[in-house]
């Protein structure tokens, strides 16, 4: 009899310690959970958006022009202000943006199946994302060249150094700015792996991931450092850039959803 209330006691207690360990396992069930994940898929959506009117410009006139010296630069953001800060990464800005609550949303779904590899793809993202705001120089940029409509002569020596030392630091797939994006492209490597080894998201998803940040780091690698080479490594920008489209939608896809939030956790 003894031996029978000591078994009821234990089976009581090992009950009464599943239960919040049961309610930690799907807490992202809840309301907010799914908000993440439907902020996230709005986000990947927004940024698809975003990178097909950045292809769409490229095709108007003076959207592909080759910039080389602070005075073109400075021309070009007085006569069409738009197209200039285009040219110098006012759409990654945009896009870096909303890929924040992507990122996020991938990391709330993982945390607990794969909490180092999607933490450090968290931290790698996030620190990519802030070298870039640091380094972008669009606005400053922007600035400047309304200062040199109306500077005297005299001054404008002075602006087109200063224009310089801005573009040395922040014109895109160079030197000043290949932190920046090869952190967030290593990092992207780095989700796309969580997602392979997860059960969340499809393998075709994971898939299209690695193929577009792993040739999007190599081009960034190459056209910061081996400029010569630009043109021929285009080819390497555009499979990435397509894989990379093909990775936010079919993720969009997932976060939209209902099951997903039942499964994390299981």
């Amino acid at each position: 009899m003894m031996l029978l209330i000591k078994f009821k006691e234990q089976e009581m207690t090992a009950q009464i310690h599943s239960v919040p360990q049961e309610a930690a396992k799907h807490e992202s069930v809840g309301p907010a959970g799914r908000t993440v994940y439907i902020i996230g898929g709005a986000a990947a959506l927004l940024i698809v958006l975003t990178a097909l009117a950045e292809i769409l410009i490229t095709f108007l006139p003076g959207g592909y022009a080759v910039i080389n010296t602070v005075t073109d630069w400075f021309a070009l953001l007085q006569a069409n202000p738009f197209l200039g800060l285009r040219n110098l990464g006012l759409l990654n800005i945009l896009m870096t943006a909303m890929g924040i609550p992507l990122t996020f949303s991938l990391y709330w779904a993982h945390r607990k199946s794969n909490p180092a590899l999607v933490s450090l793809a968290l931290i790698v993202v996030l620190i990519g994302d802030a070298i870039f705001y640091a380094t972008n120089r669009a606005f400053p940029m922007l600035d400047l060249s309304l200062r040199y409509a109306v500077a005297a002569p005299a001054q404008r020596a002075a602006l087109e150094a200063a224009g310089q030392a801005l573009l040395a630091v922040g014109q895109s797939h160079t030197p000043g700015t290949f932190l920046a994006f090869f952190f967030s492209e290593v990092g992207g490597i780095f989700m796309a792996l969580v997602l392979l080894r997860g059960k969340l998201f499809s393998r075709a998803a994971a898939c299209a991931g690695l193929v577009a940040y792993g040739f999007l780091a190599v081009f960034e690698v190459l056209s910061s450092f081996v400029p010569a080479w630009h043109d021929a490594i285009l080819v390497l920008a555009m499979i990435g850039g397509l894989a990379n489209i093909a990775w936010y939608l079919s993720v969009a896809f997932r976060l939209f959803q209902p099951g997903l939030a039942d499964r994390v956790g299981k």
